[in-house]
């Protein structure tokens, strides 16, 4: 894919929703950080199902502490791997307290120390609350980026760095949300929606679903392509 076709993509996106966001339910710093730790193998769905309690309860570092290892636990039995996600939510609420005044650090090297939290968590606190240029690549990134043609790569990491270099720097602040939104509900693994595709006549997949929609790209497309 060629940068002018790069700069094209993600102007329909942003034409499409001019401001992005996570579909995880957050009101500061620390609960999204608690949710995109929750969030490892589940879906937004069902971590916000959990968190919705949880933090009408508790939701600072100290109140979660409060609430004792057991009831974290219980609160968020709903989610896949809960008994782990419990006890990284514990450890990391006490080192925010030790170490961070009980705040969330904008700094890459402090986020990824705190228990449970790897470079995908940290990119997403950095890029949605701290307003970084990052790219956390899940799934959905990774099966877009290779699928269209956008930034191909063989690991997380080196989609992951391939989306920075070459997505245009006026787009790199939401590009994040655009990619994951577009995968999870357009460009899905088993069949995608090619036919419900605002870059369908941009993208390079061959085994496209359904033929592009003319009035669908109208809709959306600049006049630079």
């Amino acid at each position: 894919m060629n940068p002018r076709t790069r700069r094209e993509m993600f102007a329909r996106f942003q034409r499409q929703r001019p401001e992005p966001t996570t579909e995880l339910e957050y009101r500061s710093p620390f609960e999204l950080l608690v949710a995109v730790v929750l969030s490892a193998q589940a879906t937004d769905a069902g971590v916000n199902k959990a968190t919705r309690p949880l933090f009408a309860r508790a939701n600072t570092p100290q109140a979660i502490l409060d609430l004792g290892l057991d009831e974290i636990t219980e609160a968020i039995r709903t989610i896949g791997l809960y008994k782990t996600k419990a006890k990284n939510v514990y450890a990391l609420c006490q080192q925010l307290i030790d170490k961070h005044d009980g705040e969330v650090p904008a700094d890459r090297e402090a986020l990824e120390a705190l228990p449970g939290v790897g470079r995908k968590t940290a990119n997403v606190v950095l890029n949605t609350v701290f307003r970084q240029p990052t790219m956390a690549v899940d799934t959905h990134i990774f099966r877009v980026a290779n699928r269209t043609g956008l930034a191909k790569g063989k690991t997380v990491r080196a989609v992951e760095d391939r989306l920075l270099k070459v997505i245009p720097r006026e787009y790199q602040l939401d590009a994040h949300h655009w990619l994951i939104l577009h995968g999870r509900y357009v460009c899905k693994a088993r069949k995608p929606d090619c036919g419900a595709c605002i870059v369908c006549d941009l993208c390079d997949f061959r085994d496209k679903t359904e033929d592009c929609s003319p009035e669908l790209i109208a809709r959306y497309a600049t006049e630079e392509i």
